[in-house]
Formats: structure tokens, C-alpha cells, sequence
């Protein structure tokens, strides 16, 4: 006989947990046979099949020769989530204007429980581009975004967000240290735009600047370019740069009030 759910678990309908693992499995995976899903998640094939099935039915997976993979359902459902985004309408012609201006990937994030979420990218023909998805999550400590993200935040939000979600490296340049990160943060505060300097990417630099006065409802935005280290430079050339990014985000932010 089962026993009665306790604690948080009387708030959770598992079904939709392992409904949560079975996309997360497909994510990248191409087509997947029931037998090496079930063995990925360690679940009883029968279990899986009826999982398969009912999520096929309901559109949100494809099937072909008894294989199955994410359906672009949820390509439907992310862009129309995107586009109902005021500050997606309101940057992204700007967006696509610093990528023309600066020869340079450039993009706006938001944050979402924690994490950097890449809302758009424009990439001119020259740019450098690591094909990030729109939508991609990342740790906010990695990116020029994410720290531009961050610097909007109370310190004591920051932490709750280390405490969750740790400082990982990605490289040998990533921020490791969390009095580091809030030497980092302050910094942003102070001069108004955040660097990436070979923390996510080898070779790459980026710079972040937020994007101020979003709030339908209130959520954190950043805008970015990115390039290789080289081309990005140091010191007026670089200066040069923040100044065309921050121009974009203050065009953002006016266009944002008829919004």
C-alpha cells in the first residue's frame, strides 16, 4: 500500500517531473528509441512508452519509425512567449543596429530564476558566433550579460543565487570566488557596463551594459556585443565600443515607454 506524501512532496504532481526529465533527455539527442530513453532514465520501457505516447498525442514530441524527439511545438510556444515580451519588441531593431555598427554579435539577456536567458542575437556576416539558441540559459557569473544582470540585483539576491546555483568555471578565467564576483558586481555598479574576458569562451570578449526601468512585470535586462579578444581591444577602442552599446540601451529604454 502507498504511503501518503509528506512535506514539500505533497506539492508536486510527479508525473509532470518525469514528463520534465523526458524532454530534458531529448534536449540535443535526436532521434531516441524507447529503449535507450528508458535505460537514460532508469524507468521501466512500458513506463516510458505510455510517457512517449501521451506526450506525442498532445503535440509536444515527434515521432518517426518508433523514435522520438522534441517537437517544434515548442518552437511555436517560445516565439509566441518572445514576441508578447515588451522589451524583446523594443530592443531588437536596436539589437540588430549595434550588430551593423560595431561588426560584432551583439544581443540582449534577461534573467529568469537566477540565470542569464539569451533573448535575441543579431550577427553580422563577419561576426564571430558560438550558436548560442535564443532562449539558451546560462550561470550569470559567466557571461558580460550575466554580470550586467547580476549588478541590478540587492547583494543579498546575489548571494541566494551563488548559494543555488555555485560559481563553476568554464574556463581558466571564469570567477571562482565569491568575494571576487562581488568586487565584480561593484565595479559595474560604479562605471556602468560589465567585461567578459575569456570567462566563457577561450578568445572571446564581451561587453554588458543593464538596461534600466523594465517593468511589466519588473524583470532584469542587459544588452551585449561580443568578439574576439583582439578585435574587442583594450583601452579607446574598447571605450569605443561600450559608448555604442550604451547608446543602444539608452535608445532601448526610450523606446521601451511607448510600450
Amino acid at each position: 500500500m502507498a504511503t501518503e506524501p509528506t512535506g514539500a512532496e505533497e506539492n508536486r504532481i510527479h508525473a509532470v517531473d518525469t514528463a520534465a526529465e523526458i524532454f530534458e533527455a531529448l534536449r540535443g539527442s535526436g532521434w531516441t528509441g524507447v529503449t535507450e530513453l528508458a535505460r537514460t532514465l532508469d524507468l521501466p520501457k512500458s513506463t516510458v512508452h505510455v510517457y512517449l505516447a501521451t506526450l506525442h498525442d498532445n503535440g509536444l514530441l515527434a515521432k518517426r519509425d518508433g523514435k522520438y524527439r522534441l517537437g517544434l511545438r515548442f518552437l511555436e510556444l517560445g516565439g509566441e512567449l518572445r514576441h508578447g515580451i515588451d522589451i524583446f519588441r523594443a530592443s531588437r531593431s536596436k539589437v540588430d543596429n549595434l550588430s551593423d555598427k560595431t561588426g560584432e554579435v551583439a544581443n540582449i539577456g534577461v534573467e529568469e530564476d537566477g540565470k542569464r536567458v539569451l533573448l535575441y542575437s543579431s550577427k553580422p556576416p563577419e561576426g564571430l558566433f558560438d550558436n548560442a539558441p535564443t532562449g539558451q540559459f546560462r550561470k550569470m557569473h559567466l557571461t558580460a550579460l550575466g554580470k550586467a544582470l547580476l549588478a541590478q540585483f540587492s547583494d543579498e539576491r546575489i548571494h541566494e543565487i551563488v548559494d543555488r546555483e555555485g560559481l563553476p568555471a568554464a574556463t581558466e578565467q571564469t570567477i571562482t570566488d565569491r568575494e571576487e564576483l562581488m568586487s565584480e558586481v561593484e565595479r559595474i555598479r560604479d562605471q556602468g557596463y560589465s567585461i567578459e574576458d575569456e570567462e566563457h569562451h577561450q578568445s572571446i570578449k564581451a561587453i554588458g551594459v543593464p538596461v534600466h526601468g523594465i517593468d511589466d512585470p519588473p524583470v532584469s535586462a542587459a544588452v551585449s556585443i561580443s568578439g574576439p579578444k583582439s578585435r574587442i581591444g583594450t583601452g579607446e577602442p574598447m571605450m569605443e565600443l561600450v559608448r555604442d552599446v550604451q547608446s543602444t540601451v539608452e535608445a532601448i529604454e526610450l523606446e521601451y515607454e511607448y510600450y
